[in-house]
């Protein structure tokens, strides 16, 4: 009977995340015309498992976004998310850092201490949009579109997809457990950041 019970939760949690939860997580904060939007970069999985298209909007233009965007990563910047996490308990940065603005096609943004390990830098098309990723694989977007009063929105796109190999499903269950988390966090660390008064000091 109690297992019965349990199954019967376990069924119902499934029903409420794959109907509810799940949809609005992977929308965060973008309207439906975003979520549906093609951008740059969709061909690189263009048949994803995994499709998540999250926006905010940020009190600022691109070019003051731009340069918190492309100095991100683990020994650069950080991510501007839960620092204990994914940045070896280091605080992100809280200026732009000039050393770490040059960031180009082929570039990895890092994700492991030794920096040799991450996401490949595929495309940088100033301000308007950053793709990283790896074909076939997974792809991370960028797209800052200027709307009115110099305001930004800030879409991100992440798309995977999944394989039947150890490796590709331990990332898919930490992509559906943990991105959400990580990507709001992300996305307003960027924009606490960004509304500030711009500074290299």
């Amino acid at each position: 009977m109690a297992a019965t019970a349990l199954g019967a939760a376990g069924l119902a949690a499934a029903a409420i995340y794959g109907a509810v939860w799940r949809p609005w997580q992977l929308t965060w904060g973008a309207t439906s015309e975003e979520v549906a939007r093609p951008l740059p970069g969709d061909d690189l999985v263009p048949f994803p498992t995994f499709n998540a298209t999250r926006a905010i909007s940020i009190a600022a233009p691109p070019e003051q976004v731009w340069p918190w965007l492309v100095q991100v990563g683990l020994g650069r910047a950080g991510w501007y998310s839960y620092d204990l996490l994914d940045n070896l308990g280091r605080p992100s940065a809280s200026r732009v850092l000039p050393e770490w603005q040059h960031l180009a096609p082929g570039d990895v943004v890092p994700m492991s201490p030794d920096g040799k390990h991450g996401i490949r830098v595929r495309s940088l098309d100033f301000p308007s949009s950053v793709i990283w990723g790896t074909p076939g694989d997974a792809s991370w977007v960028w797209q800052l579109d200027e709307v009115a009063n110099g305001t930004t929105r800030l879409i991100t796109r992440i798309r995977s997809r999944m394989r039947w190999a150890p490796m590709s499903i331990l990332f898919s269950l930490l992509l559906e457990v943990a991105d959400f988390w990580m990507i709001r966090k992300m996305l307003t660390g960027l924009r606490e950041r960004a509304e500030k008064k711009p500074t290299n000091r």
